[in-house]
């Protein structure tokens, strides 16, 4: 676990209709589920409020890259998302490639006997909990933050 920073973080699936949310422990042993927020123009300031309830020290949000690399429509709106909550939010944001993550969070649900449309709920924050496990085992396999900051994604190249 060496180059592994302690500390609470938040995962954050982008959707056109709903942001799943999760979180993990200090240690980065467990994401669980911790919300779905409507997609509204206060869908960025509850997440925030979220972080501060949790004492997050990181917001990771999912980035939806096609299967192929390329950006897509979805891409450009989970940016523009990551800006609203980072101005909406002290803390520090980064987009973590999320490709699978909502079919993961499908098939888990359907192996667990859940039908897709009971699972229209909580689809959001277990993709949430898929994306934030895959960072928080990133940074413990490597050392390195998983994704790119924010700011960094923002900087011409």
């Amino acid at each position: 676990m060496s180059g592994f920073r302690p500390g609470v973080r938040l995962g954050i699936d982008v959707g056109t209709a709903r942001v799943g949310v999760a979180r993990c422990d200090r240690d980065g042993l467990l994401a669980v589920p911790v919300e779905t927020v409507p997609r509204t123009d206060a869908a960025p300031r509850r997440v925030a409020e979220l972080a501060d309830e949790y004492s997050a020290f990181e917001l990771l949000v999912g980035l939806p890259i096609s299967l192929n690399g390329n950006e897509t429509a979805s891409t450009a709106d989970a940016r523009a998302f990551a800006a609203a909550l980072q101005a909406a939010s002290a803390l520090p944001v980064r987009l973590v490639d999320e490709r699978l993550s909502t079919v993961s969070a499908h098939a888990a649900l359907r192996e667990s006997g859940r039908s897709q449309r009971s699972s229209r709920r909580i689809v959001d924050q277990v993709a949430a909990v898929v994306l934030l496990q895959q960072a928080i085992d990133v940074e413990k396999s490597t050392g390195t933050p998983a994704g790119v900051s924010l700011t960094e994604s923002q900087e011409p190249t």
